[in-house]
């Protein structure tokens, strides 16, 4: 058995930094809301408080088991057919903001496309690991394809599109680092790309958002709104910021300030210089996963490090690509920063497991 050695604390400071930034951006965004419905304490910051505790309490938890255990075969199936039996649950809950993405127990809603995320990426790496050697072969890459499938289908049908496709191009990467060939990749984009483009085009809205991203002005009061609002946040910082708590996109101006867009917020308070704080804990975030991945001593490890690595950055990616108009307006929160307890906890489980995979270098 290898040496069990001390937890990587500069990817654990990296995290602890973007939950506390998280925490004071929900707070200063959602202060406005809070204000206009007379509350002397703001719901927001302590959901999100609440959120933060059970999360580092389940990565202490995830720190202290070892990441080896989830290479048994009936726990990734027990992971993925309750995550299974949660997606299929969801479309017959209530609808929230014309979605079915929520579950509801005792007051406390469960986002379960977030825990899709923490099954597949353990299969994926029980599957690399047992059939490394066939990484091009059908033996390897049918169950993966099907498994990958099916979450993100029933979260299509949710609707929720872009943690579809998140889910399927983590999977992509992390089948990429393990030797697939590029023709494999190219064959299944030209496959995805028609089917891509006819889920955007058959669906209103999202049609809209495309449109909208091309040429936001057009309809700047219609469907190019959030993007021209969140440039204007972003703009509007400058170097410096205006000052933590001075935004002014965030009176009702920015459609979700606290949970999608929040990127925007934190540009526009703490500037380029805090914007870019934020992207360099992520790219620390993802350089540490990668090290945690390269030190394991088994396959397993390695892929397991990288796919949680990977499926965080990748996220975090999108969504400040979509506070910036590179990429049409999506629903995916900011790891850690976003208002969302499912997407906390979930995000601090995953690096729970890193921090797991870096004690075993």
């Amino acid at each position: 058995m290898a040496k069990k050695l001390a937890f990587d604390r500069v990817l654990f400071t990296a995290v602890v930094l973007l939950v506390g930034l998280g925490l004071v951006m929900v707070y200063s965004a959602s202060t406005p809301m809070v204000r206009a419905q007379g509350r002397a304490l703001n719901p927001f910051l302590l959901k999100q408080l609440i959120a933060a505790t059970v999360g580092f309490a389940g990565m202490a938890l995830v720190m202290h088991l070892d990441y080896r255990r989830l290479r048994d075969p009936r726990v990734i199936y027990t992971l993925l057919g309750g995550v299974v039996v949660l997606l299929v649950a969801v479309l017959f809950g209530p609808e929230l903001n014309s979605t079915r993405r929520w579950l509801f127990f005792a007051g406390v809603s469960i986002q379960p496309s977030e825990l899709a995320k923490l099954a597949l990426i353990p299969f994926l790496a029980y599957q690399i690991d047992r059939k490394l050697e066939l990484v091009n072969s059908r033996e390897l890459l049918l169950p993966v394809a099907a498994t990958t499938g099916l979450l993100s289908g029933l979260i299509v049908l949710q609707p929720d599109l872009g943690t579809a496709v998140l889910l399927i191009t983590s999977a992509a990467v992390l089948l990429f680092l393990a030797g697939l060939s590029w023709r494999f990749l190219a064959a299944a984009g030209a496959l995805a790309a028609p089917l891509l483009w006819f889920l955007v085009i058959s669906v209103p809205y999202r049609r809209a958002r495309l449109f909208a991203f091309l040429d936001p002005e057009k309809d700047p009061l219609g469907s190019g709104f959030q993007a021209l609002q969140s440039l204007i946040a972003v703009g509007s910082g400058g170097v410096l910021g205006l000052g933590p708590g001075e935004s002014v996109q965030k009176l009702y101006f920015l459609p979700y300030p606290h949970s999608d867009f929040i990127f925007a917020i934190v540009a526009e308070e703490l500037g380029l210089l805090g914007g870019l704080a934020v992207v360099g804990l992520f790219a620390l975030l993802l350089w540490r996963g990668v090290r945690a991945g390269l030190r394991a001593p088994d396959p397993f490890g390695r892929f397991l490090g990288w796919g949680f690595a990977v499926l965080l950055a990748l996220q975090a990616f999108l969504n400040i690509s979509v506070a910036i108009a590179l990429v049409p307006t999506k629903g995916i929160p900011l790891p850690f920063l976003s208002y969302g307890g499912s997407s906390l906890v979930a995000s601090l489980i995953a690096c729970g497991v890193l921090l797991n995979v870096s004690q075993h270098g």
